[in-house]
């Protein structure tokens, strides 16, 4: 399966650098995906949950507040104003970044319907990690 670098940006520093099989974005006009040789485009992310699939063939999520995306056909970058990568060596260190992803979204939106949906999507992600 062919793969693409993805860069995954905040203004502290990378969250996500490597070769992906996959990317699912939370665009502002609706979640889009992305595969190798995707068409060039940029748009703007909305706060959401960023699910990607390595070329190990393992799946990680990024929840981001707000940002952009540039993708073309070997390559996507990711600039985000916060990021927090859903992952762990052991369930307390999930469950902390569990709740930091969530306050992050919290603060972002207004919408009690949008941060029920960005929640439940990160359970799930973090289940699969348990």
């Amino acid at each position: 399966m062919d793969t693409f670098k993805l860069e995954i940006l905040t203004p502290n520093g990378a969250i996500f650098m490597g070769n992906v099989v996959s990317v699912t974005l939370p665009g502002e006009e609706g979640e889009f995906g992305v595969l190798a040789h995707h068409a060039s485009l940029t748009t703007l992310l909305q706060a959401g949950v960023i699910d990607l699939e390595t070329d190990h063939k393992t799946v990680e999520s990024v929840a981001v507040n707000w940002g952009v995306v540039q993708v073309d056909e070997s390559k996507v970058v990711v600039l985000v104003d916060g990021a927090v990568s859903i992952k762990g060596a052991s369930e307390s260190e999930i469950a902390a970044a569990l709740a930091e992803a969530k306050k992050l979204i919290e603060d972002v939106s207004d919408s009690s319907a949008a941060i029920a949906s960005v929640s439940a999507k990160l359970e799930s992600a973090a289940q699969k990690l348990i």
